[in-house]
């Protein structure tokens, strides 16, 4: 049955298929890659090098699966040597622009974020 056929996606309930989705969009590769790839598209290699601390096992699996959600785009040109792109489709290009969001929000509010762990393993140890 498709979504638009069941009532209306809510990512509390257990069985909703967008929880899945906003697995892949919020891990961390996923998160990366796709804020990577707001910039512009990438070749694999180039990709991998961006995205820092990768493998190339995870960075394959998050672009097969961004791929299947919509995410991402993959140009594979018929060359010698082959060559393959991979960019963000429109809805790739929203949730990516979402996601960076937080991340750089993150960013910008890891002074207090230490300040709050240091505080509580302090409380936690006294």
């Amino acid at each position: 049955m498709s979504v638009s056929k069941m009532s209306a996606p809510d990512v509390n309930q257990s069985m909703c298929p967008s929880r899945l989705v906003l697995e892949h969009v919020t891990s961390r590769w996923g998160v990366l890659v796709l804020a990577a790839l707001l910039e512009r598209s990438y070749r694999f290699s180039e990709l991998r090098r961006t995205v820092g601390g990768v493998s190339e096992k995870m960075l394959a699996q998050t672009l097969r699966t961004l791929e299947r959600d919509g995410f991402v785009r993959r140009d594979a040109q018929a060359v010698i040597p082959p060559r393959v792109d991979y960019s963000l489709t429109e809805l790739g290009r929203e949730a990516g622009e979402q996601v960076w969001g937080l991340a750089r929000w993150v960013e910008r509010r890891m002074d207090e974020v230490s300040e709050a762990r240091r505080a509580y393993d302090e409380a936690r140890t006294s």
